[in-house]
C-alpha cells in the first residue's frame, strides 16, 4: 500500500512534469541527444546528387535500374537516472529540499524520454546502492521511478570520530558517489544518456566519473541551495553535518567567518566545474529556490546547437 501523502506527492509531480515535458522540453530534448546510429528503412530510385556509396547493387541489378539505400537515425535510447539521496539531500531552505527537487528533475527527464520512446532506468544511492530499476518505457514505469525516489528514507548520520581524535571531517560521510558511478558502468551495458543528480558533496569519485563518461554520455545535474554558499547573520548558531552528525558552534555575525565559508564553498564549486570541463561533460546547476525547468531547457538548447553545427 502506498501512503496517502506519498500518493498525493506522486500525483502532483506527475501532473506538473508530464505537462512541462510536453510544453517546455519536447523539441529541445529530441534535438539535443543523438540516437544510437543509422537504421535501414527502404530503397528508392537513384536521384542526381545521391551518394554513390549508398547504391544497392543487388536491387539495382534485379530491377534493371539504379536504387539507393535510405537510412534513418535510430532514435530509441536508454536514459539512466543516477540519483543521490544521501542525508545532505534533505537540506533545502527555499522552495523544497534537494531530495524533492531531485524527484521533480528525474520525473521531468523521464517523461521527456518516454515521449521520444526512450527507455528509462534508475540507480538510487546513499552510502550504498539502494535500488536499481532496469530501463523500460511507459508512463507507469516513470511513476515507479519517481515513487522509488520519493519513498526512500535516507540513512541516519553517525557521529564522526577521527582515529586520532582530531582528524578532518570527511565530505559526504554517507554519500557513495563513486559506488553509484561504478554501478552505472556495470548496470548499463550499452551506451546511455546518464543524468547524475546530486549535490556532489563527496570525495574520491573523480576516477569513477571519468570511467563512466568514457562509456556513457554523462550529464551531471548539480543541486544547490543558496545557504550552501551564504551563511546568514544570526549570531552564534549550532550547525550539524547531516551526514557525519558532527556539530559545530559558529559565530555567524563575524564577517570573516561568513567570507571564509563562502570562499571555501566557491572553491569546491570551481573544482567541480573544472573536473566536468576536463572530462568534456555538459553539466547543469539547479537551485532549490528557482525553476528546475529553465536550466534543463537551456542545457538542451546548448546541446542542440552543438549537434546541428557538427
Amino acid at each position: 500500500m502506498i501512503p496517502k501523502e506519498l500518493l498525493a506527492q506522486l500525483r502532483t509531480i506527475e501532473i506538473q512534469t508530464a505537462k512541462l515535458a510536453n510544453e517546455q522540453l519536447a523539441g529541445t530534448y529530441t534535438s539535443s541527444f543523438k540516437g544510437q546510429g543509422l537504421a535501414f528503412r527502404e530503397v528508392r530510385p537513384y536521384q542526381p546528387g545521391d551518394d554513390v556509396r549508398t547504391i544497392d547493387w543487388n536491387v539495382s541489378a534485379r530491377m534493371n535500374d539504379t536504387f539507393v539505400k535510405v537510412f534513418v537515425e535510430e532514435r530509441e535510447m536508454t536514459v539512466m537516472l543516477a540519483v543521490d539521496l544521501s542525508p545532505s539531500e534533505d537540506f533545502g531552505t527555499r522552495r523544497a529540499p534537494k531530495a524533492r527537487v531531485a524527484s521533480e528533475v528525474a520525473a521531468l527527464l523521464a517523461f521527456s524520454a518516454i515521449r521520444n520512446n526512450d527507455r528509462v532506468g534508475l540507480i538510487l544511492s546513499t552510502d550504498r546502492i539502494e535500488r536499481v530499476v532496469p530501463p523500460k518505457n511507459g508512463e507507469k514505469h516513470v511513476m515507479r521511478v519517481v515513487r522509488e525516489i520519493l519513498g526512500h528514507d535516507a540513512p541516519k548520520p553517525q557521529p564522526f570520530m577521527a582515529e586520532d581524535g582530531a582528524g578532518k571531517m570527511p565530505l559526504g560521510a554517507l554519500t557513495d558517489l563513486r559506488g553509484m558511478l561504478e554501478a552505472l558502468v556495470g548496470v548499463a551495458r550499452r551506451r546511455s544518456i546518464a543524468f547524475v543528480i546530486s549535490d556532489f558533496f563527496a570525495e574520491g569519485y573523480e576516477r569513477a566519473l571519468a570511467l563512466a563518461s568514457a562509456k556513457h554520455d554523462v550529464v551531471p545535474v548539480v543541486l544547490t541551495d543558496p545557504r550552501d554558499l551564504e551563511l546568514p547573520d544570526v549570531g552564534l548558531a549550532t550547525f550539524e553535518d547531516l551526514e557525519s552528525g558532527e556539530t559545530v558552534v559558529v559565530d555567524t555575525s563575524d564577517p570573516r567567518v561568513r567570507a571564509h565559508h563562502k570562499k571555501t564553498m566557491q572553491a569546491l564549486g570551481d573544482e567541480r566545474r573544472i573536473l566536468f570541463n576536463k572530462l568534456g561533460m555538459d553539466s547543469v546547476e539547479i537551485e532549490t529556490s528557482g525553476s528546475f525547468v529553465r536550466p534543463l531547457r537551456d542545457l538542451f538548447a546548448r546541446r542542440a546547437r552543438r549537434v546541428r553545427s557538427r
